[in-house]
């Protein structure tokens, strides 16, 4: 009996029979692949003169796809060379669309003017010895090595000169230059080990699944007649300075969390100089009285000490000490209803717990490139430095909101001090040392923005980074004299503060802003490309790990990260040397695009039990309840009076614009060498230096 023919084999018998090479296209915009199937016969069966014409066809459109695909990226790119040079002509040379220039009162800080004064110092350099180069180039003087020419060699003085150069630049200029490259490459390589050893503790967590769970996650009582007497007292604080367009959003969610109403309190610590703003805080902080809410509205007249003044004199209250735990949070800050039921639990049957860290999560990390790459920086930042640290050190820097403090910590370790503008981290290293353990939750997320202009983001970052060699300076003595093992001083030393706060914006200004251009024109001083290109980019790849939708963004992450080694070097220095800007604080400028549809779903999702109806208070509160009510505090306000805004207004940045043009001279320079990875490093940093200088990355409000 014949084997049973199958309907597969009959079908594969008959495709013998066909000739020709199928091709088959992928369409998926904007990208398209190309799968070509082979035919299964070796031969040719018939023919194939209608088949060959058919293919044709279709390699064709795979041609006219790529010319098109081509087509369009040259289109992007020319479009942004038009849009740079639009800008060039507009804001630097026409001058138009820019902020008024400081007046005179407002003299720039030494530490930034010297530095800039120091990058021009190297331009103008580059620009001389590069028409020095080039003429020499045209002339055709190429030497091997440095070597002094017999004099019948010499042509003129010009040649004697360029041959003395020669000498002097090889044998005097760069063998100090290579130790300080040597050096910096040490530093790059152990900041890039502490990196890895990071991500590979974070992989270690992800791959045991630890996180931190409470010994005692519930709250209720056994008592039948007072149930909520297992719920612990909080108190909720909310520092703000004319915080005009986000305060309503902050008091809306603190007042929903899902807690007792009769056992928390919230603090709105306005420390505003606007009537109007602190009108409007007032009578938002009136309608949620009026609904029963325990809420404290607290103004100081002196805003000293900034937010550190402002908290240390609200837990100087008297009735501050009926309560055991205190929350903060920034006034863009939105926490979800049950966070303090995810938080405060931990504290529970662990007494030597300090502090829990919730994450940020960022309501607007989609609005422009520039909150893009800051969401790749703080993600990076929460789920492998802050989760590692806490899960294997229990320590890490505070962040200043969207934590829970145990209050017993915070008055062991001194309490907020006004001595730093880092405020935050002083008070966390201070209680570890006196012994607190520390606790990062990562699955519990804050809703908050981050800023979208470059001004504020650059303001942010100087305050972020001088701060914490200001406090180096003060707590090394502290840290060396504390009770606590060796390895927690070597790790707060070295790790916490020398290595991530101070060497590596130290070596990423120093190696890729300066010391590589210069090279370009000492060239006996060798920077290996693997510096150059393939550390970076394995370094920038980790840390777009924690954001795996922000991969398309893996290059402009790098150059972004170079070309803000400027501002984050020039505050370094001015917190380490206690340079006049180190004590500024400016507040970061919100524009209140978190949502009320958002806030709303994160309160359905939770379904709290929120309980309008004013219980008996432990902590004294109706004292002070009854002594605003005498105060005759006024009324909501529906429709406050318009204000005029003040213009806004791009601005440009000079030790930006200046090291964009030194790294496109020593991109030009780097040509007559021939060093290509160098060529195409310098040219995109230099662009990137020039698009951060002319303010067009972040908000355009020209």
């Amino acid at each position: 009996m014949a084997p049973t023919n199958f309907d597969f084999v009959e079908w594969w018998n008959k495709e013998q029979l066909r000739g020709g090479t199928p091709v088959v296209v992928k369409m998926a915009n904007p990208n398209y692949t190309m799968l070509e199937i082979e035919s299964p016969r070796a031969g040719g069966f018939g023919g194939g003169g209608k088949d060959k014409g058919k293919n044709a066809k279709q390699l064709t459109w795979v041609l006219l796809l790529k010319a098109h695909r081509a087509a369009g990226c040259l289109a992007w790119m020319a479009l942004g060379l038009w849009t740079v040079l639009a800008a060039i002509k507009k804001r630097l040379i026409l001058r138009q669309g820019l902020a008024p220039p400081p007046s005179t009162a407002a003299k720039p800080h030494k530490g930034g003017s010297r530095l800039f004064k120091a990058i021009t110092g190297f331009l103008v350099f580059a620009i001389f010895m590069l028409c020095v180069e080039v003429a020499a180039h045209l002339m055709g003087w190429h030497f091997p090595g440095p070597y002094w020419a017999p004099a019948f060699q010499v042509q003129n003085l010009a040649h004697s000169i360029y041959l003395g150069w020669l000498y002097l630049r090889a044998e005097y200029i760069a063998p100090p230059l290579q130790l300080l490259i040597n050096f910096c490459i040490c530093l790059f390589l152990i900041q890039s080990a502490d990196r890895i050893i990071l991500c590979i503790g974070c992989m270690w967590i992800k791959w045991k699944n630890i996180k931190p769970i409470p010994v005692n996650p519930s709250l209720e009582s056994d008592d039948i007649e007072q149930p909520d007497k297992g719920y612990p007292m909080v108190l909720v604080q909310i520092p703000m300075c004319n915080e005009r367009e986000v305060y309503e959003q902050s008091i809306s969610a603190v007042c929903q969390l899902d807690w007792p109403r009769h056992r928390m309190l919230v603090q709105v610590l306005d420390d505003s100089d606007d009537v109007d703003t602190q009108f409007l805080i007032k009578a938002e902080v009136t309608k949620w009285n009026q609904k029963g809410i325990n809420i404290i509205y607290r103004h100081r007249t002196n805003r000293t000490g900034y937010k550190a003044g402002n908290l240390k004199s609200a837990m100087s209250c008297e009735y501050v000490k009926d309560y055991e735990f205190v929350t903060i949070f920034d006034a863009d800050f939105q926490p979800k209803a049950d966070f303090l039921k995810r938080t405060v639990p931990h504290f529970r049957d662990n007494p030597e717990l300090g502090l829990v860290q919730a994450r940020w999560s960022f309501v607007n990390k989609d609005e422009n490139l520039l909150t893009r790459l800051q969401n790749i920086n703080l993600s990076f930042h929460f789920e492998v430095e802050q989760q590692v640290n806490g899960v294997f050190i229990n320590f890490f820097g505070f962040n200043g909101t969207a934590g829970v403090w145990r209050i017993k910590a915070l008055e062991e370790c001194g309490g907020w001090l006004e001595r730093t503008t880092v405020e935050d981290m002083d008070i966390a290293v201070r209680a570890h040392l006196s012994g607190w353990k520390f606790i990062f939750v990562n699955d519990v997320r804050c809703l908050c923005e981050l800023p979208e202009s470059y001004e504020a983001y650059r303001k942010q970052q100087h305050r972020w980074h001088s701060g914490p060699m200001q406090l180096f300076r003060l707590c090394l003595p502290d840290i060396i004299k504390s009770e606590v093992s060796v390895g927690k001083k070597a790790n707060m030393i070295f790790l916490f503060f020398l290595l991530r706060k101070l060497i590596l914006p130290f070596y990423s200004f120093t190696l890729f802003c300066i010391i590589l251009p210069v090279t370009m024109f000492v060239p006996e001083a060798m920077l290996p490309v693997w510096v150059v290109c393939y550390i970076p980019a394995l370094m920038s790849f980790l840390n777009v790990l924690p954001a795996p939708r922000s991969f398309p963004f893996l290059i402009p992450y790098l150059l972004f990260e170079n070309t803000m080694s400027v501002t984050k070097f020039n505050a370094m220095i001015s917190g380490l040397f206690q340079l006049s800007s180190a004590h500024e604080w400016v507040v970061t400028k919100k524009t209140g695009r978190a949502s009320e549809g958002e806030l709303l779903s994160s309160v359905q999702e939770t379904k709290p039990s929120v309980n309008l109806n004013r219980g008996v208070s432990e902590s004294g509160v109706e004292l002070l309840k009854q002594k605003q009510e005498h105060n005759s505090l006024p009324p909501p306000i529906l429709a406050p009076a318009p204000t005029i805004p003040k213009k806004k207004a791009n601005r440009l940045y000079r030790k930006e614009l200046s090291l964009a043009f030194l790294l496109l001279t020593a991109a030009a320079r780097s040509l007559l060498s021939a060093k290509g990875v160098h060529f195409y490093f310098l040219l995109f940093q230099g662009i990137s230096f020039l698009v951060v200088g002319l303010d067009l990355i972040g908000e355009q409000v020209s």
